[in-house]
């Protein structure tokens, strides 16, 4: 059970940058719009002048105070829950920050975002971003994130307890019958309608657009004239987003594992899944050079390993194998997709994903892949979930009209997925018509980003990426007006801070010096 997802992540030691399908909210948009070319609609700017409604939210202070982390501050900032009704109420949102430690003069706030949507940026910044970022960045820089609107410790949705989500991520995602489709379609159902209980009105205002206005309050809530941002995978739309509406606004802004904003949720989903596809193959000839490989020896080719990882995939449909799991979970099929996928993200988890194949393959433990699939949903070992897909819905459900309306819809499109990608295209098909039965119809749609007049932007893309196909960095660098493509020649999802002394120093002289790369270096 998959949902669009793009985050770092550091609590299983993989470092996964972690992308979910896009499977965008119900509308009555024709299946034809949905799966059409990419939009020539452009986002327009904000008015430069500041609506007086706004003016208490810019003109607020942030009380800072301890974290209960060593050497991070946090603080609670205001936003209204509508933009176009300010008077209406507020929303509180999560702020972090680590000062910056010297030596050298201070050169304002560096903003991050590690993607999803639903991804903590607060978690990411303690975890990661505030200690992991090179040294001489977090010297200059107070490292800076906020918790986006519906996401961990900024009023978070939750749509399903521990329990139902476990069956949540355990349903079907192939259906091979009418009864199995009735049970998907009424997995997203009860799914949609947690949601809408538990967060009726948050629902309407977590889109992109508002959080990318939240983000410029925090702007001048720091005191910063111009937003410094580094942006991973969905991170990347966001800071788009800002870039799109706020122009004057951009200082230095690296888009890292860039999205397509001009693209319609069912192509993004199907380029996504032929991204996908791109990676198990390059996961499949490593496979096949190594001794021991599960999936095939040396000379066998991708397609043929393809093959082989489906015909475990329909095995386990028919029938999962156990795990160590405390709860007692099995490893059904849409676990082990799930735990698969996971492992794409960065190449650095390809020993581990050999290494669960092999047990559950010729063992029948399904306990490797199980963990896998944990990370990448944020399930804990007590059985508690974060907010991660609950948000990941409510953002993705809002900002684009739907993939798929019906699963007549999916059916007919099932050969152009299973083209992009003969092992994950039928899943990832079934996995888009998630946003169908949404309860709040969408308030996005696709529209190109140029952001003329801002500073220059560095886009960032990986040629082998999973997530984010490079295609898509190629793209909204050529939408941006001052766009400038930076390609690293690799594997795994975004490229800072990943091993390529190339894409770090010029990421670090342009954060550091202003100096924009090229338009068009390439880096491995």
């Amino acid at each position: 059970m998959h949902t669009r997802r793009t985050l770092r992540r550091t609590r299983t030691g993989l470092a996964l940058l972690t992308a979910a399908l896009f499977a965008a909210a119900c509308s009555s948009t024709g299946a034809s719009t949905s799966a059409g070319p990419a939009s020539e609609a452009s986002l327009a700017a904000l008015p430069r002048a500041t609506p007086s409604g706004l003016s208490p939210y810019y003109g607020q202070k942030l009380s800072w105070r301890d974290c209960g982390v060593p050497g991070f501050q946090c603080a609670t900032m205001k936003a209204p829950l509508d933009y176009a009704r300010p008077s209406g109420g507020d929303i509180r949102l999560a702020v972090a920050r680590k000062k910056a430690t010297g030596p050298g003069k201070r050169l304002g706030s560096l903003l991050v975002n590690p993607g999803g949507p639903g991804g903590s940026a607060v978690g990411y910044l303690q975890q990661y971003a505030g200690v992991g970022y090179p040294e001489e960045v977090r010297a200059r820089y107070d490292m800076v994130a906020v918790d986006p609107r519906g996401v961990a410790r900024s009023e978070p949705v939750e749509c399903l307890d521990g329990r139902k989500m476990d069956a949540y991520t355990r349903t079907d995602v192939t259906p091979d019958d009418e009864r199995e489709t009735e049970a998907l379609v009424a997995a997203y159902k009860n799914f949609a309608e947690g949601c809408a209980t538990d967060a009726p009105k948050l629902l309407r205002h977590v889109s992109t657009v508002e959080t990318a206005r939240d983000m410029d309050l925090l702007r001048g809530a720091l005191g910063d004239e111009k937003l410094t941002y580094v942006g991973a995978s969905y991170g990347t739309f966001l800071g788009a987003t800002y870039a799109g509406l706020f122009p004057d606004r951009v200082g230095r802004l690296v888009l890292d594992g860039a999205m397509d904003p001009s693209l319609p949720a069912r192509r993004l989903n199907r380029e996504q899944t032929a991204g996908f596809d791109t990676a198990f193959r390059s996961f499949a000839e490593d496979c096949v050079r190594r001794s021991g490989c599960p999936l095939g020896g040396k000379g066998t080719t991708p397609d043929q390993v393809g093959k082989n990882l489906k015909a475990f995939f329909e095995k386990l449909d028919a029938r999962p194998v156990r795990t160590g799991d405390a709860d007692g979970r099995a490893l059904t099929e849409s676990l082990a997709t799930t735990g698969v996928i996971a492992a794409m993200y960065d190449e650095g988890a390809w020993p581990q994903l050999r290494e669960a194949l092999t047990a559950a393959m010729r063992k029948n433990d399904g306990t490797g892949l199980l963990a896998l699939s944990d990370s990448y949903y944020e399930r804990d070992p007590d059985g508690t979930y974060s907010n991660l897909m609950s948000a990941n819905a409510a953002v993705n459900c809002l900002d684009l009209p739907a993939a798929f309306s019906s699963p007549g819809e999916v059916r007919d499109a099932l050969p152009d997925f299973e083209k992009a990608s003969p092992v994950f295209g039928e899943g990832l098909a079934w996995a888009s018509l998630n946003c169908a039965y949404w309860p709040v119809q969408p308030s996005g749609e696709p529209r190109r980003i140029t952001a003329d007049g801002a500073s220059p932007i560095v886009v960032v893309g990986t040629t082998r990426d999973p997530a984010t196909p490079y295609r898509w960095a190629r793209s909204l660098a050529a939408q941006l007006s001052s766009g400038r493509l930076l390609t690293y020649d690799g594997d795994g999802h975004t490229a800072y801070g990943r091993g390529s002394t190339c894409v770090d120093s010029t990421i670090n002289t342009y954060l550091l010096r202003g100096t924009a790369p090229a338009d068009g270096k390439r880096c491995s």
